[in-house]
């Protein structure tokens, strides 16, 4: 027969057993915990150019692939390479950032990231790394590591035009336009962005894109605005002058062109002309020179 309890005295066990179960949690790391710590304890060796405690982190047996797509088999092969390095590259410096570990089993355990050197030159790698629970603790019994891919940039072909990067305004009387130039991801583009203000109001607001054309091996430029106009410009340079010839569809489906001419004075400074402007074949009055200055 079960004797009769208060229903206080039946939960006592339990939240005995359940505090006991937390201490122990709290006093002893879980097995991810483990090998998040094996993890910074590898990125510190490494940093320290200590060879012998960079390979002790691989399994006995332990195979490593490096980004040269060396096949490393064993401590002691693993070890002789890493000394090899380090005294070829004497401020070699690596990071690891928020690598992702998910298990396979309570024993085996997947860890994939990216892999940052800071010197002696920038460069990412990708790896996926398996560890195994040994008696020795968590060991990585196999590391796959891949250079990254550099994403095609033609920041070489633009970076003459980077001093237009920031917020640019220029006014009169009538009317002010505000600018905003900035690069793209990858720095393949620059966005300027534009505003025209008439009587504290946005009158015209557009964008226009600059990017350099593999195929005509030139800089170009699209330009859309929000009444419905766009255009096109081939941009060539002479000292510090940028010549634009440009050719724009207006909203109502006349065809305009016009060579821009901005001339860099300094990093807070340059001015723009617009001269053989036409629409639909007749001549319109240039545009005077504009001082434009960083806002």
């Amino acid at each position: 027969m079960i004797p009769k309890c208060h229903p206080g005295l039946l939960l006592l066990p339990c939240m005995v057993v359940s505090l006991a179960q937390k201490i122990a949690a709290d006093e002893t790391p879980s097995d991810e915990q483990a090998i998040r710590a094996k993890i910074q304890s590898y990125v510190d060796a490494f940093n320290k150019h200590d060879a012998e405690a960079v390979a002790a982190h691989w399994t006995e047996n332990g195979d490593f692939v490096t980004p040269g797509e060396l096949d490393l088999k064993g401590r002691q092969a693993i070890q002789a390479e890493f000394e090899a390095y380090f005294q070829g590259s004497p401020e070699a410096r690596v990071e690891v950032t928020e690598p992702e570990i998910r298990f396979l089993s309570p024993g085996v355990a997947v860890e994939e990231g990216t892999a940052r050197l800071l010197a002696p030159e920038p460069t990412e790698t990708q790896y996926v790394a398996i560890h195994v629970k040994t008696a020795e603790g968590w060991r990585m019994d196999s590391v796959r590591e891949q250079a990254q891919a550099r994403p095609q940039s033609h920041y070489e072909q633009l970076k003459e035009l980077e001093w237009m990067i920031g917020e640019w305004v220029d006014a009169d009387d009538d009317a002010t336009v505000e600018t905003t130039c900035q690069w793209t991801k990858n720095n393949n583009f620059i966005t300027r962005s534009f505003r025209v203000y008439v009587a504290g109001s946005v009158n015209l607001e557009g964008t226009q894109i600059i990017g350099w054309d593999p195929a005509a091996r030139t800089i170009r430029s699209w330009m859309f605005d929000s009444e419905g106009g766009f255009g096109v410009g081939v941009w060539t340079r002479n000292g510090d002058q940028w010549t634009v010839r440009a050719l724009q569809v207006l909203a109502g489906g006349e065809r305009a062109s016009a060579i821009n001419t901005m001339t860099y004075v300094d990093d807070d400074t340059f001015t723009i002309r617009s001269t053989n402007r036409e629409i639909d074949g007749e001549l319109s009055p240039d545009i005077p020179e504009i001082k434009v200055v960083r806002k």
